[in-house]
């Protein structure tokens, strides 16, 4: 059977009624997800959904172990990150895929939920299932930066963050913005053979791909002509490597509540002004000219991390990477530098 005919049997396999993701990357954050997920919805095989109601890239659906109470009671909803969806509004984002394409989508919740793999396996048994995986203490800093950005972490000290996971665990020093309490839970985040597991005693083996962020970023090519293998798509079609969303952190806190207050338009005189604003302004000088110069003045690059700390969270993080190297039976514990711990 040819590659394309796999392909098309793959796809008529799917749901009538409700198109359902062929494949998914399950993260995690701040590991290439982003930049995979934008090379493979450049290829003509693939679909992968834009941004759509905040929800395109990452809408969550499968990861519902996040109950929240609704605001006219007391009942408990389930929860896709920070919104409600129903199986049709996730179906809404796959409705422009073409027959011939397999269907994609990256949620980086879907590793660290304990949900996600048993509603992912219950829809869609065929599935195949991307992890990328990244060095424990690199990528817990760079999520501690983005948690920062999108305002669910508010204690900018990352090791004053890290020490707050007891008290988190109890409910309490959760920042009011912040809809998942439990991305909080930084160790929780680099159990990666617990994780790999959950989805392995649902899905065989050559339905699932596990990958290096270190690879991916020293070779971006190869590593996509693997996927693209795996998948069973032509490997052949040329797609430019990519580098998305970089480690940034914010300039001035002041600056970045003024702008959430205008975006949001909670405050009555910030919403005067953001009304003012548009009434003067078109949208293209706004998204050209104003959204740069205060991205700009809110963030900037990322400060150089604080070694002690991060030779502290290696060698509290090396059983963990032991396990994941015997897991995968090849060598982490070198290729990221623990076995030069002191």
């Amino acid at each position: 059977m040819t590659r394309s005919s796999e392909t098309v049997s793959r796809v008529s396999a799917r749901p009538a009624k409700v198109k359902i993701p062929d494949f998914f990357i399950v993260g995690h954050a701040k590991s290439g997800t982003t930049a995979m997920y934008e090379m493979l919805s450049r290829h003509p095989q693939i679909f992968m959904p834009e941004y759509k109601w905040g929800a395109g890239k990452e809408p969550w659906y499968f990861s519902r172990d996040n109950p929240q109470p609704q605001r006219d009671s007391t009942r408990s909803i389930e929860f896709t990150g920070r919104r409600e969806m129903s199986l049709e509004t996730y179906g809404a984002l796959f409705a422009d895929a073409r027959e011939d394409q397999l269907i994609g989508e990256a949620s980086s919740s879907y590793l660290w939920s304990k949900s996600a793999p048993g509603r992912i396996a219950q829809a869609r048994p065929d599935a195949r299932i991307i992890a990328i995986l990244r060095e424990p203490a690199a990528f817990l800093r760079s999520l501690h930066l983005q948690l920062l950005q999108n305002h669910m972490e508010f204690v900018s000290d990352f090791r004053k963050a890290l020490e707050l996971e007891q008290p988190r665990r109890e409910g309490r020093e959760i920042p009011e913005q912040n809809y998942w309490p439990s991305a909080l839970l930084y160790s929780e985040q680099v159990r990666y053979v617990e994780q790999l597991r959950r989805y392995e005693a649902l899905f065989p083996r050559h339905q699932m791909l596990v990958l290096i962020y270190d690879d991916f970023k020293l070779d971006n090519r190869a590593t996509v002509t693997r996927v693209l293998n795996f998948l069973g798509v032509d490997d052949t079609v040329e797609l430019e490597p990519v580098k998305v969303n970089p480690t940034i952190a914010i300039r001035s806190r002041r600056l970045d509540n003024l702008r959430l207050g205008l975006v949001s338009g909670r405050n009555p005189l910030l919403r005067a002004v953001r009304t003012a604003g548009s009434a003067v302004t078109s949208r293209r000088v706004r998204k050209t000219v104003y959204y740069p110069l205060v991205r700009r003045a809110v963030w900037g690059k990322a400060p150089p991390p604080d070694e002690k700390l991060m030779a502290e969270l290696r060698v509290r993080f090396k059983p963990e990477v032991v396990a994941i190297s015997e897991h995968l039976g090849r060598d982490l514990v070198k290729l990221w530098g623990y076995d030069r711990l002191e």
